[in-house]
């Protein structure tokens, strides 16, 4: 029995992601599907579903993984280009895609697709234009025309209110990098053959490395537009199509070479020498390195207090010592006096995430640290606070804890903030994971006010004495 047609390899026989079926989650009448297929048809023509990497944000189609069998990675809202961007970095290989809304392209990712479009990335944007957020419930998107009806617009789009639509095509246009800009319709079968050509130029242009190719598709969205997908379908041709015209808009490809906009080679740095160049020349050799318990220290306390200084610190000791180690910061918008932490992992070995609910250390500096994250502590754990500031009593009593007066030594330094110095000082001395001297040695090249160094080498001073005086050493 021959076979006259049957879906693309690319496109899953069986959405099992999407919890099993054949039936997408998409509304009737919704035009992702049928870009869908003609990408997925493109794909198989030209023989790249094993380099093809799928870069979806928010919006309707953040589900791209449910049926493109290829890479794919769900990007956060508007930022598909960063991410293409970086894996082009990365890998000059794959081919990949931008998958995009208007909500998402043209309103909070607007400035990543225009200056992916002006880097020139070898990347490819399918755009897909409806006019309106589908997903959320049909509000005004960057591209409603005026007089549209949304959710957030009743009596329609209004110049003076609301801007005018969003014309994408003729913004990527102007910039001089992009190889090919093209606007193509799915209203009618016409559209959709010429839409397929322009989705098989744009990835052939990738894979020739000619540049940045960006193809806009207007599409439909029945529901949220409230008419039947015929009649979506006409109003598209009469009214859709005239707002932004379908043609194309930049066609250098012929005229640009291969390999121009690939990024250029970056010359590598032998581990060495990074590391000096990191941390200065007090490395220990990897073969040296301590065998450890995966650390998870959490730092926590009100900005000012040195909370996200000290756990650079933290990171800069654990890559001093050829340890595995992540930094990632969490901080409120005020200058001063907002609640903020920053989390450091420390291993061995790699670190999967170097996010963490529980931390196997809490040193808070603060009554609000100690409040919010003394019961996330792992059983054993060790917690190291502020005693200058933190008076109440404590729940927990599975925990190994070490109460500093943190502000009060920190005042015979002269600065008050070299108080989260000594509160990781005490950690250094408790838990033998940071030798005290890589700290001394990595604190200069951590500190952003380099007058303050002498100030936090006597803070670690008096860490010591405090410890030996208090037994917090066990000898």
């Amino acid at each position: 029995m021959s076979v006259k047609y049957q879906k693309s390899n690319t496109i899953f026989s069986e959405f099992k992601r999407k919890g099993g079926g054949e039936v997408s989650h998409y509304c009737p009448g919704c035009g992702h599907g049928v870009v869908h297929n003609l990408i997925a048809e493109a794909i198989d023509m030209l023989g790249i579903q094993d380099q093809t990497v799928f870069c979806s944000p928010v919006g309707c189609a953040v589900f791209g993984y449910y049926y493109f069998d290829t890479g794919n990675i769900q990007c956060s809202h508007g930022r598909a280009p960063a991410v293409a961007s970086a894996i082009r970095r990365v890998h000059p290989n794959p081919v990949i895609i931008s998958y995009q809304g208007d909500g998402d392209l043209a309103g909070i990712g607007l400035s990543h697709i225009l200056h992916a479009a002006n880097r020139g990335e070898n990347i490819t944007v399918f755009f897909i234009n409806n006019a309106i957020y589908g997903m959320t419930g049909g509000q005004m998107a960057p591209t409603t025309l005026l007089g549209q009806k949304t959710q957030t617009t009743p009596r329609g789009r209004q110049e003076l209110n609301d801007g005018d639509p969003m014309v994408m095509c003729e913004l990527v246009s102007q910039l001089n990098p992009p190889a090919y800009v093209e606007r193509v319709s799915i209203s009618n079968t016409q559209g959709i053959m010429k839409t397929r050509q322009a989705i098989q130029k744009a990835l052939k242009c990738q894979i020739e490395g000619k540049g940045f190719s960006f193809v806009e598709i207007l599409s439909p969205c029945p529901i949220n537009w409230k008419m039947t997908p015929v009649q979506a379908r006409e109003w598209m041709l009469s009214t859709l199509e005239k707002a932004f015209p379908v043609k194309c808009f930049v066609d250098r490809i012929a005229e640009r070479e291969a390999e121009v906009f690939r990024p250029k080679a970056i010359a590598k740095m032998e581990d060495e020498a990074l590391l000096d160049l990191l941390v200065g020349d007090k490395i220990i050799p990897a073969e040296n390195s301590p065998k450890i318990e995966n650390q998870r220290v959490k730092i926590a306390g009100l900005g000012g207090m040195g909370v996200l200084t000290s756990g650079t610190l933290l990171a800069a000791c654990a890559t001093a010592m050829n340890l595995q180690n992540s930094w990632v910061p969490s901080y409120g918008p005020e200058m001063r006096g907002g609640n903020s932490f920053v989390s450091v992992c420390i291993s061995n070995q790699k670190i999967a995430s170097p996010v963490f609910e529980n931390p196997t250390v809490l040193i808070a500096l603060s009554n609000q640290a100690i409040d919010i994250y003394e019961e996330s502590i792992t059983p054993g754990g060790i917690l190291i606070y502020n005693s200058s500031i933190i008076q109440r009593k404590l729940r927990r009593k599975d925990i190994k804890v070490f109460p500093v007066p943190a502000s009060e030594l920190a005042q015979e330094t002269g600065v008050l903030a070299t108080q989260s110095t000594i509160l990781l000082a005490v950690y250094a001395l408790v838990s033998k994971v940071i030798p005290l001297q890589i700290m001394r040695d990595t604190l200069k090249s951590s500190l952003k006010r380099q007058n303050l160094f002498d100030a936090n080498q006597k803070a670690i001073d008096l860490t010591v004495e405090y410890c030996q005086l208090n037994n917090f050493l066990g000898e």
